[in-house]
């Protein structure tokens, strides 16, 4: 026979889900992201063109029957480049997310468990880095390791690792004192137990809400770096990297070969925006 308890568990766990699917953003910026994924997983199966083949005597097309985002210089379908060219900053932006993620949470924890002088001198050393923008500090790291995807993948990842530690300490500050935490120190657990089986599932919400506000600036800093040749190379379909390669036909009327990949770029971030506001939304209420 079930027990009361176990049989309450899939209600409680549903519950959040429950509320954050009645939150109008939450849908609304989850069917964005979902949409995008899509096209990142299966978009090379359904685009019209080849989004790399080039045909000369359809270059500067503008936007058509044939060609319903026009096309570029080159002659290339710029639908079928919009659609192929979210593989790749939703493979760079997710996963340095994720690094940023485990890098940040790992000192967030130790910072906030330990405290005294261990504390202080990395909170002044997260500081430190804060200070530096995120856009000069890849620069300066890709100008001296050279450009390249995984590079960038590293440098994105170490670079957002001091804001999530930062957000992780304060959460781990405000547990270290509760009751559990005394009593797995009575039980002379190791701390490493203490911090990630006992205060990490508590400090989990506040986590993913960062996890997930660092997703966005991870794209939009992708598409930045590879707008300014330091992030993904050419031949990709990269959304900067294609702004990159056209916004110079802007002059000349060409206005199509850069504003479908600037209107991806934002509703990705929006998209994303929006389900980490609605997830803020939920713990706060």
């Amino acid at each position: 026979m079930t027990a009361p308890s176990d049989m309450a568990r899939p209600r409680v766990a549903s519950g959040p889900l429950r509320r954050l699917m009645a939150m109008p953003s939450f849908l609304i910026g989850a069917l964005i992201v979902t949409f995008w994924i899509l096209c990142a997983l299966f978009g090379a199966l359904v685009v019209p063109y080849d989004p790399f083949a080039t045909d000369v005597m359809q270059s500067l097309a503008p936007p058509s029957d044939a060609h319903w985002f026009g096309t570029d210089q080159l002659g290339r379908d710029i639908l079928s480049r919009v659609i192929v060219g979210a593989r790749d900053i939703l493979t760079v932006a997710p996963l340095a997310t994720i690094l940023s993620t485990i890098l940040g949470t790992t000192l967030g924890l130790a910072m906030g468990y330990f405290g005294g002088w261990f504390d202080e001198v990395l909170s002044r050393l997260v500081d430190a880095l804060l200070a530096l923008p995120t856009i000069v500090v890849a620069l300066l790291a890709l100008t001296a390791l050279g450009a390249s995807t995984y590079t960038m993948l590293f440098v994105i990842g170490f670079s957002f690792a001091p804001i999530i530690a930062r957000t992780v300490r304060a959460s781990v500050l405000a547990e270290r004192g509760l009751d559990y935490v005394a009593a797995a120190e009575l039980r002379r657990e190791r701390a490493a137990y203490i911090m990630f089986v006992e205060i990490l599932p508590n400090v989990l919400p506040a986590i993913l809400v960062e996890a997930t506000v660092r997703l966005g600036y991870s794209i939009f800093t992708v598409a930045t770096l590879s707008f300014i040749g330091f992030g993904i190379q050419p031949p990709s379909p990269d959304w900067g990297l294609s702004i990159a390669s056209n916004y110079g036909m802007i002059g000349g009327g060409f206005w199509w070969t850069v504003l479908f990949d600037g209107l991806a770029i934002a509703s990705l971030v929006v998209g994303v925006n929006l389900v980490a506001d609605s997830i803020q939304a939920m713990i706060n209420d």
